[in-house]
C-alpha cells in the first residue's frame, strides 16, 4: 500500500476541494460543479479508508477534519474574502500544531 500517511494528505486536499465546491454547486443546482464536488467526496472518504488501515481512526480522522478545515479556511480567505482577523489566523495556527503534534506522536 502507499504511504497511509501520503493517502491521509490526499485525502485532506481532496476534502478542501469538496468543502470549496460545495460554494460552487449553488445548493447542488450546477450540474458540472455538483459532479465535481461528488468524485472529490468520494474520492477523499476512499483515500482516507485506506489511510485508516494503518493509522489510528482518531488520530486519522483529526488530522484529516484538520487538513480539510485549514485548507478550507486558506481558500476561503483567498477566493471569498473572508476575514484575516489576527485571532481567527492564530486559531488556524492552533489547528496546524494539532495536525503536527499527531503525526509526531503517531505510532504509525
Amino acid at each position: 500500500m502507499t504511504n497511509p500517511w501520503f493517502m491521509l494528505l490526499l485525502a485532506g486536499l481532496l476534502e478542501v476541494g469538496w468543502a470549496v465546491g460545495l460554494k460552487y454547486t449553488d445548493g447542488f443546482s450546477r450540474p458540472l460543479p455538483s459532479i465535481l464536488t461528488v468524485l472529490a467526496m468520494a474520492a477523499s472518504f476512499y483515500c482516507l479508508a485506506l489511510a485508516l488501515r494503518q493509522i489510528p481512526v482518531g488520530t486519522g480522522y483529526a488530522v484529516w477534519t484538520g487538513i480539510g478545515t485549514v485548507g478550507t479556511a486558506i481558500l476561503g480567505i483567498v477566493l471569498f474574502a473572508e476575514s484575516t482577523a489576527p485571532a481567527r489566523l492564530a486559531c488556524i495556527g492552533l489547528i496546524v500544531a494539532g495536525i503536527i503534534g499527531l503525526k509526531l506522536t503517531s505510532p504509525a
